[in-house]
């Protein structure tokens, strides 16, 4: 049997990792000499006995539709006759349902009727926000292109493609370009591309949920504006799946164009059967605690993997997806070749693998990450296991889609709770998703420090005159409301270098020439920008290779640091011992024990979202309705916690939409205060040191603080008169005020650190911080060091640094979500206060106590503290 762990199986999996590369290399030999098609040969893809375009028609569309045994569904009929209109607009529509044919085979007809191009030109471009999707694109489109034209072509261009490629591609453009936001803006890096650009008439932008929430998707905005101003008459599509604000989505994307093309709006509204479940355990704890990762359901997993041809097991974090797939091969040895890993830090070569043996069947299961979220089109899989809670209904929707990707095919999956109050949860996202109340998402509203990384971008390629760049990049939603005087901040910052870098010259990015035109100077400051054009940033990231050759992926830096020599760690599906570290790559080998620590990457748990949290309470009020009554209700996850819930209300009270429940409990740790908002971990931090700080100013005090998506506990060694403080009226409560809240959450919390923290990323966009050539990157310290150098260096000589402002509100609206909080606060302000003393931790309260604990247990384990303290409960609850 062959030691296959996530990678393709053999003897020596490095000698096959060289093999893969050396037919890689001949592959791109070949099509370097050819034209730049992908998917198919050359002679193959362009069939000749097809129409030309120009003859493209909706009959021919129905003929072929026909042909595959298919009937056009009512809102792909709506994208046609809208594309035929010179319509731009924004397509809304289940996972798996048709969208790409849609708007594709819009752009074909649309095409069909304008003039072409004099020369070879790229006539549509298609967006996509990851790279594995944008291959799967790629293939796609050629396919019903090669079917239905004869005279076009589909070529793919991503931070993969070589320069050879590239070069090919600039030479004989293709009809259809596939590529990525970062790819878009580096082609405005180059003079070279504008004659191609210039002959654009169709934008796709795929997934666009997964970029109007982000700065990705304002390098986008601010793509699309330039596009715009080339081609008066560009249309712009937009395809999404799970989005709660579609018109402001839609506007969104389509601001740039909307003052010349009529925009709209199409949701396609399919019967497809959409089945979400839960695992519910035959027995579970009352005092739940979330520790164990879910993997006392292992063997029920492994029993729905055997029952699915293939189906994939989503996890929230790379960690859990590491220790999930070495657990199911512990418990089923017949998985190995079956069974595979996918998470971002792995190798392309192991990712490429996994995606081709869904595509196949080959494989029975995939553990993976939000790494295979997007709409890679996967059609054997027949089912989806979420480990956990998905924290978001989107996401839920988005993963629930990866199963049935096809119209007509139901789509399952099944939420298995790593603890009991998941399984609220679980039935909240149900009921949300039902109801259709999907979380809504916003564009970042004008970040300087991508709009210095556009200004030294456009620099590079053909020049700006400062008036027309403003007036353009105000087409923007993102930077609608930018004043002149910050744009003239952000060019005088990569002119000058600002009030504290002027004195060196690497700082001095873009010069004005005779004419007026803004271009940059210098060869070696063009090079640095045209590697670091982009909004991704990550920790510095080290590679994981063989010592006898081959590489299994990436790992953060600051993990290796803190290995020595010998050391064994779980990375790809495998326990590795560490060997060496060398030129930023750390050289393993197999190891021999089985136990090994499981790396911890950054972004931690994700928070429960506004959506979700406000759905989990309207679970709780029906079950206490259910409870109060003595009637059972129809929800199977609400009536396998009746004993939790109902123990719960016996000893304090059910948290619902119209309350808000606090508890006090005097213990021998001290003196306890828990508060149940719901709204998540991220807000509950904000509000805990809020309210912590506010009770300090009443009495001074030192306060120990814990939270989970649920709740917060404030613990400390004196006694606190709470009860006085928020009694009666919760909208007259001062420590719930909204009141000087953000001066308040300032003082509060280390917003110095906070800021600093965001600073790291926005010095890196905006060109501050090169993180070095490649095989020579700088390190996490050195980079920290960088950012955290230029952050002094503002604050003591050039506080009027627009970057340091930014930097603060960026840690307030995504550290704190500040926003959120005062959302939160205004809404509690709404509710009815349920205050409660209790004698013993409640099963809400048990959790947080052990989120304290996790910080605080050295000489005794976690484990086996945690099950004495719910024994001593347990005895409680049965008096």
């Amino acid at each position: 049997m062959s030691e296959f762990r996530g990678i393709p199986p053999g003897p020596n999996v490095g000698t096959q990792l060289k093999a893969l590369r050396r037919k890689k290399k001949a592959a791109d030999r070949a099509v370097n000499s050819a034209p730049a098609i992908v998917g198919q040969a050359p002679e193959v893809a362009l069939h000749v006995n097809r129409p030309p375009l120009s003859e493209l028609t909706l009959a021919n569309l129905q003929e072929w539709f026909d042909a595959q045994g298919w009937q056009p569904f009512e809102y792909q009929l709506q994208v046609w006759k809208a594309f035929q209109k010179g319509h731009s607009g924004l397509l809304h529509a289940t996972t798996g349902a048709g969208k790409t044919l849609a708007v594709w085979l819009g752009a074909l007809l649309r095409l069909a009727q304008l003039p072409t191009p004099r020369g070879a030109a790229t006539r549509v471009m298609w967006i996509t926000p990851m790279r594995a999707l944008a291959a799967d694109s790629t293939k796609a489109l050629q396919q019903s292109l090669s079917a239905l034209v004869g005279d076009c072509d589909v070529a793919l261009q991503t931070g993969d493609t070589d320069s050879a490629a590239r070069a090919a591609i600039l030479r004989k453009p293709p009809f259809a370009l596939v590529t990525t936001p970062e790819s878009l803006t580096l082609m405005f890096t180059r003079a070279s591309s504008q004659p191609n650009l210039s002959k654009l008439q169709v934008l796709v932008v795929d997934e666009w949920h997964e970029l109007i929430g982000n700065k990705r998707g304002v390098q986008l905005q601010l793509a699309i504006a330039r596009l715009a101003r080339i081609n008066p008459g560009l249309q712009v599509w937009g395809l999404s799946a799970t989005l709660g604000n579609l018109p402001v989505a839609m506007d969104v994307l389509l601001h740039p164009v909307k003052n010349h093309a009529k925009c709209t709006l199409v949701q396609g509204k399919l019967p497809k059967q959409l089945m979400i479940d839960s695992l519910i355990p035959d027995t579970f704890e009352r005092f739940p605690w979330g520790g164990h990762l879910g993997l006392n359901q292992l063997e029920f997993v492994a029993r729905e993997i055997d029952q699915s041809a293939s189906t994939l097991v989503f996890t929230n974090t790379r960690s859990q997806a590491e220790i999930w797939y070495q657990a199911l091969l512990e418990a089923r040895p017949d998985y190995a070749g079956l069974l595979a890993l996918h998470h971002g830090s792995l190798d392309k070569t192991v990712r490429d693998w996994v995606e081709q043996g869904l595509k196949n069947g080959s494989l029975k299961a995939v553990v993976c990450t939000s790494s295979l979220d997007l709409g890679v089109d996967f059609l054997p899989v027949e089912r989806v296991i979420q480990i956990g809670s998905p924290k978001g209904v989107a996401r839920l929707l988005q993963r629930a889609g990866r199963s049935g990707h096809a119209p007509g095919r139901p789509s399952r999956i099944t939420v298995v709770p790593t603890h009991a109050l998941e399984l609220v949860e679980a039935a909240a996202a149900r009921h949300a998703a039902q109801q259709k109340q999907i979380e809504s998402r916003f564009s970042p509203q004008a970040p300087l420090d991508v709009l210095v990384q556009h200004l030294v971008t456009v620099a590079m390629g053909t020049g700006f005159k400062p008036d027309e760049l403003f007036a353009e990049v105000c087409t923007t939603s993102a930077y609608e409301n930018l004043s002149r005087s910050q744009f003239d901040w952000a060019l005088a910052f990569v002119e000058k270098g600002g009030e504290s870098l002027a004195a060196y010259p690497d700082y001095q990015r873009v010069a004005a020439d005779e004419e007026g035109i803004y271009r940059v100077p210098r060869r070696d400051i063009a090079r640095r920008h045209a590697m670091s054009v982009g909004t991704i940033v990550s920790d510095a990231a080290m590679h994981v290779a063989w010592m006898t050759g081959g590489r299994l992926g990436t790992i953060e830096e600051g993990f290796i640091a803190r290995l020595k020599t010998g050391d064994c760690f779980s990375f790809a599906g495998r326990v590795l011992e560490l060997v060496k570290v060398r030129d930023m790559t750390a050289y393993v080998r197999k190891a021999n024990r089985k136990k090994a620590t499981v790396p911890q990457w950054q972004g931690g748990k994700m928070p429960l979202s506004s959506e979700l949290a406000h759905a989990s309470l309207q679970m709780l009020e029906l079950a206490h309705q259910a409870i109060s009554s003595g009637k059972k209700t129809a929800l199977p996850e609400l009536q396998a916690l009746e004993s939790l819930l109902a123990l719960q209300m016996r000893w304090s009270a059910l948290p619902n939409t119209g309350n808000l429940l606090i508890e006090a409990l005097h213990s021998k740790e001290g003196h306890h205060l828990f508060v149940y908002p719901f709204e998540g971990r991220t807000v509950h931090i904000g509000l805990a040191s809020l309210l912590a700080w506010r009770a300090s100013r009443h009495k001074p005090g030192t306060f120990s603080i814990a939270m989970n998506d649920y709740g917060f506990e404030l613990l400390s060694a004196e006694p606190v008169n709470w009860h006085e403080w928020i009694a009666g009226s919760l909208a007259q409560a001062p420590l719930f005020s909204t009141e000087n809240l953000f001066e308040d959450v300032l003082a509060c919390l280390n917003a110095s650190e906070l800021a600093q923290r965001r600073f790291r990323e926005i010095a890196r966009i905006a060109g501050l911080v090169f993180q070095g050539f490649p095989g020579a990157g700088k390190s996490a310290k050195q980079l920290q060091a960088s950012s955290g150098l230029f952050f002094e260096v503002f604050k003591k000589h050039d506080q009027n640094n627009l970057l340091l402002d930014q930097a603060q509100r960026e840690a307030l609206e995504q550290e704190l979500d500040l926003k959120r909080m005062e959302a939160a606060l205004c809404a509690i302000h709404r509710k009815t206060l349920v205050f409660k003393s209790i004698d013993r931790p409640t099963p809400f309260a048990f959790p947080l106590l052990i989120e304290r604990l996790r910080e605080t247990v050295s000489t005794e384990k976690l484990s086996d503290r945690v099950a004495r303290m719910v024994a001593e409960l347990e005895k409680a609850a049965q008096v």
